[in-house]
């Protein structure tokens, strides 16, 4: 079984992560907390906030979490990048629902 650090790395994933570098060492510069309040106050404003406000901010809390999965995609297990790609998929058909819900 080889490692991840010997896979191929795709020209795609090069121009992602280096476009991404900067945004994640200003995020690790940042007080720890930081990307869980984010996370936080997205989620909560995606379920409690009128329907145009809690749609737009669950899309951008999928998208980060998106981003968040792209990047670490070659150095976690299965099981993480099932539950990474369930979230997602949760948070969008949650936003559909508040969209149908009206």
């Amino acid at each position: 079984m080889s490692s991840p650090s010997s896979q191929p790395v795709s020209p795609l994933r090069k121009r992602i992560t280096k476009f991404s570098y900067p945004y994640v060492a200003k995020l690790h510069g940042m007080p720890r907390l930081t990307l869980p309040g984010i996370t936080l106050v997205l989620a909560l404003a995606g379920v409690l906030a009128p329907v145009p406000v809690a749609v737009p901010a669950l899309v951008v809390l999928a998208l980060l979490l998106a981003w968040l999965g792209f990047l670490s995609w070659p150095v976690v297990g299965t099981g993480a990048r099932f539950i990474r790609i369930f979230s997602i998929l949760i948070i969008l058909l949650f936003a559909v629902s508040r969209v149908a819900s009206g």
